[in-house]
């Protein structure tokens, strides 16, 4: 086969230069801006950003039944009971003072709530399990063919064609200590007065230090007989008690993991 043939000119020219094609960039200008618009608000970005330069803004005090969770709450209540006027008489059955009852007792009245939790749990649990176990089998007479079988098997004896053993140990140990604090003390209003003569609160209060903002949030149900003469309630005395004590700002971003890594540790299996 013959070698292609070149001329002096064209094996004495450097080879010719081509410009590389243009990156198409249409696509990104186009996604680029969705992507963006999409990823911001997912993140909390705008929110964040929002707060540069000067702490978190503080909630405008409003009234809690405005909130769109909010909701009116219904529970099985027994009958209403008219109390009788008593004649001749100047005390209120239920009254704590003589003039006036200075606890809350309608929508709109006052009462502090007191949140005072210790909880300590100590737990510890060790597990041990040991198994061993060992089987045999063999076939001495299988139609006169046992004779045929170490010649078959290499060597197998007919009496003992299966053997298998197996040993099994597990140890497991498991230790759980905690112990939480909550001590709180702030004011609430009644939101509601059920048929039944029962109050629900909701207490909420702010506090900001430095670039930090705290949130506490108390809200359950009470009777009127369990709030005490100076107008406080303990939260053990709340039904359907919720407490939230959080926050948000520079000290909570940095103890939050972030929402990438969050998604991680929920879809990946190991």
């Amino acid at each position: 086969m013959n070698a292609p043939f070149l001329s002096v000119t064209e094996a004495t020219q450097p080879p010719r230069y081509v410009p590389p094609r243009p990156v198409k960039t249409h696509y990104l200008k186009t996604l680029g801006p969705a992507l963006l618009a999409l990823w911001l608000p997912s993140c909390g970005v705008l929110s964040k950003l929002s707060d540069v330069g000067h702490p978190p803004d503080m909630t405008k005090p409003s009234d809690p039944t405005t909130d769109p969770a909010w909701h009116p709450l219904s529970l099985p209540m027994p009958s209403a009971e008219v109390t009788p006027p008593a004649a001749n008489s100047l005390w209120r059955t239920g009254s704590r003072a003589f003039f006036k009852d200075q606890r809350a007792a309608q929508v709109g009245d006052l009462v502090t709530i007191v949140v005072d939790m210790a909880d300590t749990a100590v737990l510890a649990n060790e597990t041990l399990a040991d198994r061993t176990g060992a089987q045999t089998e063999g076939a001495p007479s299988i139609l006169g063919l046992q004779a045929s079988i170490p010649h078959l098997f290499g060597g197998t004896s007919a009496s003992s064609l299966v053997s298998t053993s197996n040993t099994g140990t597990m140890t497991g140990t498991g230790t759980i200590n905690r112990s939480e604090t909550v001590t709180l003390r702030l004011a609430g209003e009644v939101v509601q007065r059920m048929p039944n003569g029962n109050l629900v609160v909701a207490a909420k209060q702010e506090v900001r230090v430095n670039s930090e903002l705290r949130e506490l949030s108390v809200t359950g149900i009470v009777r009127p007989q369990d709030i005490a003469s100076d107008n406080t309630v303990t939260h053990d005395r709340m039904a359907e008690a919720r407490i939230s004590y959080g926050g948000r700002g520079t000290l909570t971003n940095v103890q939050t993991p972030r929402w990438g890594e969050q998604v991680l540790e929920a879809i990946l299996p190991f």
